[in-house]
């Protein structure tokens, strides 16, 4: 009988941070921070810390499939003066 050797579990950590912005700039930054592609999670939060849009984000989901997401995005940042992106980072235990 063969045993699979056993591999050491990948274990990530995650980590947040927020940035302020105003809502012009939104749609931009959320495109430069899904081109670093450590993304897991980007929110958007209005001045009162409401989340008015929350955007799970996995691997490969870039192009067409997250098109519709950047087009509520444009509206939304026709709405909001100025916002909160709280952006969840992924990074290995190594780092």
């Amino acid at each position: 009988m063969l045993v699979p050797p056993r591999q050491r579990p990948m274990t990530k950590e995650t980590r947040t941070e927020e940035l302020t912005i105003r809502g012009e700039e939104l749609v931009a930054t959320v495109k430069a921070l899904v081109h670093e592609g450590n993304i897991r999670r980007i929110t958007v939060k209005n001045r009162e810390g409401k989340v008015l849009i929350e955007v799970p984000l996995t691997l490969g989901v870039v192009g067409a499939l997250f098109l519709p997401t950047l087009a509520a995005l444009g509206a939304l940042a026709a709405l909001v003066g100025e916002c909160t992106i709280v952006v969840e980072r992924v990074q290995d235990e190594d780092e």
